[in-house]
């Protein structure tokens, strides 16, 4: 049974007048696109025409094309936002980068959307030639960017819509740590979440705004904070944790919307896989009085828009001969769940660690070590292509090797757990060695019995001895908060092959691959 959230009118102080001018509005969303403009299977991973046709994939801008168009007809006021990270994840961002999601996003008529952390990954450039191509506002309040001259006079940190008669006000927010998780540049200064949306809100306020909606790419747990200490919010349009919020999924980490206070939070997993839809009354005193909705799935039953498959197919001919090759078969699919890699051991992980390990194991290296974020999708049984491998490794990182002390090992494993509670793409997935963590103790202190793999035999890592370590070339230098890699690495060599190209040749190597874990990470 679909949730529905009312304010008692006595909390809320609603005079019979005030019952009287009513005023709805729809809000449909989506978050964490990352270039998922074709259907994709339930890995969120590519999806043949085959089984498209025969009603096996999900999402794809042609389902959503018809879906925001239905959604619009039976809505009184709609409006379209975008959480954020519609940048990176397929050969379409990778070939196209920004161009794509600018076409499609203004064939779909969004009203706003807030900056991800990705939409950083090629720097401002790049961020700067899809704002001036898209045709509605892309907000980003908890950044100084006057120091950036691409971005300074084209991002705003709040802006005025109006619909139906009413002023809506909207307020964008990105991780406060994007310097950690992209590539920025040294000219953005990010700042405290809560302390920038309260300065937006106060000048909305000051302009008679009574309508605040929040689009933030900065997490569920974050945006509860947020919400509790900036009370004045009425929405929270949600990213950057893919969470699935729904009052029907037994996978829904919280009910649609999650009520803090009087503020509703949305968010819609990821991959266009949902379009969110938040149905929202209002007081005239812009109080809400209801808030119901929930996620709708993108599935087969979604009829695709024929004129945006036909323009996808298009855009997709260079890049078919990359993705169709054929490069491996995997006797079983291989889980690369965020919610499996970002929390302990993953098969995904095993196999991306174990292909870095074996690619410069005679370069005396001991240990390999990847974030468990850079792992975008699983991969199903049977063929592997080379589509399917750069979409499970996007980012175009290469292999980077150096040496490390024992103790700067452990620190960067500490770092890998510390954000484990709020699933940060940090987790660690290693190779070469195994390591045990207590999620409950305090970050710092959570890594235990690790034990260096040498000549077949483990033994306790030594602090003062040295290792050899292999990563890639995002985390070297001191993404996903690994600093320790960036100051403390010595003979280091950022320059390797690509990691898709490692994994995919490792892939070859050990045809049929047979995916696994063996207890190298272990939870206490």
């Amino acid at each position: 049974m679909t949730r529905t959230f009312l304010i008692a009118a006595s909390a809320l102080a609603m005079t019979a007048a005030a019952a009287h001018a009513e005023y709805k509005l729809t809000i449909l969303h989506t978050n964490d696109f990352h270039a998922r403009f074709e259907p994709i299977s339930k890995y969120d991973s590519g999806c043949s025409e085959e089984d498209n046709a025969a009603g096996e994939c999900f999402g794809g801008s042609a389902r959503l094309v018809t879906a925001v168009e239905e959604a619009r007809a039976r809505a009184e006021n709609p409006v379209l936002f975008d959480g954020g990270d519609q940048f990176q994840g397929t050969l379409f961002y990778t070939y196209y980068k920004g161009q794509v999601a600018a076409e499609f996003m203004n064939k779909l008529g969004y009203d706003a959307m807030t900056v991800g952390n990705h939409e950083f990954d090629d720097g401002p450039e790049v961020l700067r030639g899809f704002i001036d191509t898209v045709e509605f506002p892309v907000l980003m309040s908890n950044a100084d960017v006057s120091g950036e001259p691409q971005l300074a006079d084209v991002i705003q940190k709040s802006t005025i819509i109006e619909r139906g008669g009413e002023k809506l006000g909207l307020i964008g927010l990105t991780p406060q740590d994007t310097d950690e998780l992209a590539s920025p540049g040294k000219n953005i200064i990010f700042t405290d979440p809560a302390d920038a949306v309260a300065a937006e809100v106060a000048k909305l306020e000051a302009e008679g705004v009574n309508k605040i909606i929040v689009l933030s790419h900065s997490g569920y747990g974050v945006d509860q904070e947020v919400a509790e200490k900036v009370p004045q919010i009425d929405v929270i349009v949600g990213g950057h944790s893919n969470t699935l919020l729904s009052n029907t999924s037994d996978r829904a980490a919280g009910p649609y919307p999650t009520m803090v206070g009087t503020t509703a939070i949305v968010q819609a997993y990821a991959y266009g896989k949902f379009l969110g839809e938040l149905n929202v009354t209002f007081d005239d005193d812009g109080n809400i009085v209801e808030a119901m909705g929930e996620p709708l799935i993108m599935d087969g039953n979604v009829v695709e828009d024929e004129a945006t498959v036909a323009r996808i197919k298009e855009l997709a001919g260079p890049l078919d001969e990359i993705r169709n090759k054929i490069v491996a078969e995997s006797a079983d699919a291989i889980d690369g769940a965020r919610e499996t890699c970002r929390a302990g051991e993953c098969a995904m992980g095993n196999l991306v660690a174990d292909a870095m390990l074996a690619r410069v194991a005679d370069q005396g290296v001991d240990i390999a070590i990847q974030n468990g974020g850079g792992l975008r999708a699983s991969i199903d049984a049977g063929e592997v292509t080379m589509g399917e491998v750069l979409t499970v490794l996007p980012f175009q990182n290469t292999l980077a090797t150096f040496q490390l002390k024992g103790a700067d090992v452990i620190a960067a494993l500490e770092n890998g757990v510390s954000q484990i509670e709020e699933g940060a793409g940090r987790f660690p997935q290693v190779a070469g060695l195994s390591f045990k963590f207590d999620a409950a103790a305090e970050p710092g202190s959570r890594i235990s019995d690790v034990m260096v793999m040498k000549d077949g035999a483990a033994s306790p890592i030594d602090p003062d001895a040295t290792y050899g370590v292999v990563s890639n070339n995002y985390m070297r230098s001191g993404g996903d908060g690994y600093k320790v890699f960036a100051e403390a690495a010595m003979n280091a060599y950022d320059y390797g092959p690509g990691l898709e190209v490692v994994v995919a040749d490792y892939l070859a190597e050990n045809a049929p691959y047979t995916p696994y874990t063996d207890g190298r990470i272990a939870a206490k």
